[in-house]
């Protein structure tokens, strides 16, 4: 509910919002003054009047400093305001305006709490002295009785300050930077559990002590002072200790286990200890974890099946559904004689062949900056130009087809693998239905390409590539025109060429039995 009308407030009053921030403190502090009047004087049987009058001075006295403090750090907030009527803010503005916005309540307590208190202790301990005609020396009675109250109030003039500042924190948290470089630069919870209870225990102890206990002057109240500090620390103290172990320590735990998440692992889990609202915190991460080493197992299993920069594209979600058209290289490799060799070898063996050799492939393509759109039975197919765009595509796909061949020729496995390579445009994007979806690329060229590659049976070439990819080479390959041959689904016969580099050159790399 405090939350709705801060918000409110703040999107109303805009710069003007540092009042609601003094306003709130100045009124918690002048309570705690109001009631510290009320036990004083209870010490001195003061008269309503008397009362009236120095409660009146405590709480201006207590008013004007809590609004010469605001107004010191009025300029914070002025620069988080300016952040905010900023149109289009940088990304450092935006971090360094939250630093300022979640920060403002304790800057501003370091700044002003070491002379707030006692310009409104001493002369209203003053003011006291004369008022109740008091010896000067029931002066620092009072100005001992007034520190615990003064401390309390601060305690809780900090909380409500930090209570006030969050619509501004909020305003900046909702575009700021994932990735931000964060720094603990405000009070720590540890302090806040330390001082809290403490002080809180102590100021009850000394209003207790005034409402019980004898209330005879000067004496009486130094004797409650002391009394109350004494049981009061011996009281929170401990539990302090307790409550700060038992908060900050599980923090602590699920702070490091994230450190190592950051690091990449994501085995890690944090122990569920308690089962309170700490112990789900740990619970929760550890859901969390499982939850990211599942994805990132599904993420490697997907690398495996599908080519690692589709597999990043795809789960970046920027390609669009539609697909688009693009100008690409598209390779078709095969096996040579494949047929009868695994009519006569074992199928384990024919398995473990193929797979040696396509250790060999795979690895060739992704260094060309190719990437294999599906493996067809002994063959495959890779495209050279998308997902990432290559403008030298064509030279890419050729180099990467010779360089297949003389690897698979090497490695003497008994296999013999012919390529065709043709350039042309084509549809990219996720092709299927029903859940199951596959990226590739289709069209015209990449019929053509597949017909290029089974036509080096006709010409007794290893690698054989269109008039359209010659056309796109922006390096010099030699190249040796094998006239027109008739292609399967062609109205008109298509002109192809051999790349002749030194593997290609080799008469014994295309000495292949026909399939």
């Amino acid at each position: 509910m405090l939350d709705r009308i801060t918000a409110w407030l703040y999107e109303r009053l805009g710069s003007r919002y540092w009042l609601v921030l003094a306003i709130g403190q100045a009124l918690v502090s002048v309570f705690v003054a109001l009631v510290t009047v009320v036990i004083l004087a209870s010490y001195y049987d003061a008269s309503a009047h008397q009362v009236a009058r120095l409660a009146t001075f405590g709480s201006i006295l207590t008013a004007i400093a809590i609004f010469a403090a605001s107004v010191r750090t009025r300029s914070a907030f002025c620069a988080v305001r300016t952040w905010h009527d900023t149109a289009d803010p940088t990304p450092a503005e935006t971090v360094s305006a939250w630093e300022t916005a979640a920060t403002l309540t304790y800057r501003q307590f370091r700044r002003n709490s070491w002379w707030i208190n006692p310009v409104v202790v001493l002369p209203t301990s003053v003011f006291g002295v004369i008022l109740f005609d008091l010896r000067w020396v029931d002066f620092f009675a009072l100005v001992l009785a007034c520190v615990v109250p003064a401390v309390y109030a601060t305690v809780l003039s900090y909380s409500a300050g930090e209570m006030l500042s969050r619509p501004l924190v909020a305003d900046i948290a909702k575009v700021l930077p994932d990735d931000f470089p964060f720094a603990r630069l405000g009070l720590p919870v540890r302090k806040r559990i330390m001082l809290g209870p403490s002080v809180y225990t102590i100021a009850t102890a000394l209003l207790v002590a005034s409402l019980l206990g004898d209330r005879d002057g000067s004496d009486d109240l130094v004797l409650a002072v002391v009394a109350s500090v004494c049981v009061g620390l011996a009281l929170s103290q401990e539990l302090s200790v307790l409550l700060a172990e038992a908060i900050t320590m599980p923090i602590e735990r699920v702070r490091a286990a994230m450190a190592k998440v950051a690091d990449g692992d994501l085995t890690t889990r944090v122990p569920v200890m308690t089962s309170d609202e700490l112990g789900e915190l740990a619970h929760d991460f550890n859901l969390m974890t499982r939850g990211l080493e599942e994805r990132e197992q599904m993420r490697a299993a997907f690398g495996t099946y599908v080519d690692k920069e589709v597999a990043a594209l795809i789960l970046s979600g920027q390609f669009p559904e539609e697909g688009v058209e693009i100008d690409v290289s598209i390779m078709f490799c095969d096996v040579r004689g494949f047929t009868s060799y695994a009519e006569s070898a074992p199928a384990p063996e024919v398995i473990a062949a193929l797979n040696r050799m396509f250790e060999v492939i795979v690895p060739i393509v992704d260094r060309h900056g190719g990437h294999i759109d599906k493996f067809i039975g002994d063959g495959l197919m890779a495209v050279f130009g998308a997902p990432e765009l290559f403008p030298d595509h064509a030279d890419r796909a050729v180099a990467a087809a010779c360089e297949i061949v003389a690897a698979v020729a090497a490695k003497d496995a008994g296999l013999r693998v012919a390529a065709g390579v043709n350039t042309g445009r084509v549809v990219a994007g996720s092709i299927g239905g029903a859940g199951r979806l596959n990226f590739s690329v289709i069209g015209d060229a990449v019929n053509t390409a597949a017909r290029v590659e089974a036509a080096t049976r006709q010409t007794g070439d290893d690698v054989l590539i269109t008039a359209a990819t010659a056309a796109m080479l922006q390096r010099e390959v030699p190249l040796v025109s094998r006239g027109s041959v008739p292609l399967k689904g062609k109205a008109e016969p298509l002109e192809v060429f051999a790349p002749m580099p030194e593997v290609a050159a080799d008469p014994s790399a295309r000495a292949l039995p026909a399939r």
